[in-house]
């Protein structure tokens, strides 16, 4: 009910309580009997009855009020860590792993005690310890064969791995040396690249990276052998085998007397250059000689 409502309906019930003593008359009784007998008129009075039962007289204070300071807004409880949600863990590495860019080729940790078995992948053992008897040596430094020496088109010397490996095999015998990997293998779009170590008569001699190029996936077996062999090759120029192939003045007196640079033609796209051949070799496919370089 509206407050509107409800003050127009004690009005009316104030009015017919004041006049029902004054008037004696039947309409006036008949008026009040009427309505008082509205349910929407009982409804008002008992409820105008109810809150005078509720109401209580106020007493005067003789003390002062007090104005209490209004309280601070609490703060929150802290939430307990037990009842806390906890983001679910992962069951899967949140990085890209780094080993995906190698071969996941790393070598093992052995398990032995050092005194067992030598580490290779971390040792240094006999490392500049003693020289190599006589007979190893004078393999090792032997001065190098003109003929064995190949030239790349674009003019640098070198001896193929195979006849260093050779060399190996006549100094400490078959079986008396290896390549030791040190590392994983690092594969890169282009270059696939490791570390080894040579071992010769159980000592440590020398530790070199090896590299090699290769133009497609298939080509990553094979450049891995590839980078093995370079690899071994820098580790031979610690023993002195083909020192002469990193003497400026061999080389160029080895070019002068067994090698020419010749113009060519390629003989697909036609596309003309100069190269770099043994004196003894002639020029093959996929180049056509054109003419001599003149000196």
């Amino acid at each position: 009910m509206s407050s509107a409502l409800r003050i127009r309906t004690w009005r009316a019930i104030e009015f017919l309580q004041n006049a029902a003593p004054v008037s004696g008359s039947r309409g006036v009784t008949h008026l009040q009997l009427r309505q008082l007998s509205n349910p929407m008129t009982k409804r008002a009075i008992s409820y105008s009855n109810s809150q005078k039962q509720n109401e209580k007289p106020t007493v005067p204070s003789s003390k002062p009020s007090t104005t209490t300071p209004a309280q601070k807004p609490s703060s929150p409880a802290p939430t307990s860590s037990t009842t806390r949600v906890s983001a679910p863990t992962p069951n899967r590495p949140t990085t890209e792993n780094i080993s995906q860019s190698g071969l996941a080729d790393k070598p093992l940790l052995l398990e032995t005690a050092p005194e067992e078995k030598i580490d290779w992948t971390r040792s240094f053992h006999g490392l500049s310890a003693a020289p190599f008897p006589k007979e190893a040596a004078d393999i090792l430094l032997a001065e190098t064969d003109p003929q064995e020496v190949e030239i790349k088109p674009d003019g640098i010397l070198y001896l193929p791995e195979i006849k260093y490996r050779r060399i190996l095999n006549r100094a400490f015998g078959p079986g008396g040396w290896g390549l030791v990997p040190r590392s994983e293998s690092i594969v890169t779009p282009k270059t696939v690249t490791r570390e080894y170590a040579l071992v010769c008569n159980g000592r440590l001699v020398s530790v070199a990276r090896g590299e090699q190029d290769y133009f497609s996936p298939d080509g990553i077996p094979t450049a891995t052998e590839g980078c093995r062999s370079n690899a071994l090759v820098r580790c031979c120029k610690d023993l002195g085998i083909a020192s002469e192939l990193w003497d400026p003045r061999w080389i160029r007196k080895f070019k002068a007397q067994y090698t020419r640079e010749v113009f060519v033609e390629h003989v697909v796209n036609k596309r003309k250059t100069k190269i770099w051949t043994r004196k003894d070799d002639g020029v093959s496919y996929p180049w056509k000689e054109t003419g001599s370089v003149s000196r």
